[in-house]
């Protein structure tokens, strides 16, 4: 219950007006300061949550300590910003937006696994990562489809796109996105086009963006214990596993169009 105390420390700080408290721990152990949490966004309090080993990739902790329905249940409560960036880049504009949002609590929820840095189109404006999702990999040869991720899965997801012709987008916050103008959500995420989703998480939220022709690569159970690397075969997330489902999907698509 520590957690519920260090919540609870800091709605106590950002009350005093005179700080920008944060703190730290495991995402999977936010379940213990869920109601600190829930009275800071309700209390339109400048807290900021740095939630690391964001998923099965933390390992040989094994299933009690990898988050899988977390990120769905933060995601829930209204006024909380849940920021899950896919590098080094995109920390920083977790911070930035963090430290602007005085009136609302802010979550970032990075990974323990180190990684590289992403990939980007020419012309990439690094405040497009501000605006909670953008293109990471562009379609070639008319290709109309949209793969999308977060944080660690990003990568996987953007060689799998590459290789398949398809777009990918980098989205480390959804609610962030479903704020932006119509316009550039539909420049991002075109209307019509399938859209599937990679991320290591249980939430079924996704689907509001996946519509009827789309498709969740995700956690249907609990994690397991073994190192990272293992557990990214098991699952389905590697490049090599996410480039298949998404091939078999794209041929279910096309066909069903027929």
């Amino acid at each position: 219950m520590r957690e519920h105390a260090m919540g609870a420390v800091l709605n106590g700080m950002a009350l005093s007006g005179m700080l920008v408290p944060y703190g730290g721990t495991f995402l999977v152990f936010s379940d213990y300061m869920k109601p600190s949490i829930r009275l800071a966004a309700l209390m339109e309090l400048g807290v900021v949550y740095v939630f690391t080993h964001d998923s099965i990739f933390l390992g040989e902790d094994g299933p009690t300590h990898q988050p899988v329905e977390h990120l769905a249940g933060l995601r829930a409560i209204p006024n909380l910003l849940v920021y899950r960036p896919a590098d080094w880049l995109e920390t920083a504009a977790g911070w930035t937006l963090a430290l602007r949002r005085r009136a609302a609590p802010t979550a970032l929820v990075l990974s323990r696994q180190k990684l590289l840095p992403l990939e980007r189109p020419e012309g990439f404006s690094p405040e497009l990562a501000l605006k909670g999702g953008y293109v990471v990999a562009r379609e070639a040869n008319g290709r109309r489809a949209v793969v999308i991720a977060s944080g660690s899965e990003v990568q996987p997801a953007a060689d799998a796109a590459r290789k398949l012709g398809i777009r990918a987008v980098s989205m480390p916050s959804v609610e962030l996105f479903m704020e932006q103008p119509a316009e550039y959500r539909q420049q991002v995420v075109p209307p019509g086009w399938p859209v599937a989703v990679v991320e290591a998480s249980r939430d079924p939220g996704w689907w509001r963006l996946c519509r009827d022709k789309g498709m969740v690569i995700g956690m249907d159970g609990f994690g397991a214990s073994a190192p990272a690397a293992v557990l990214g075969e098991k699952f389905g997330f590697t490049a090599e596993a996410v480039e298949r489902k998404l091939a078999a999907w794209l041929e279910e698509a096309a066909g069903k169009r027929q």
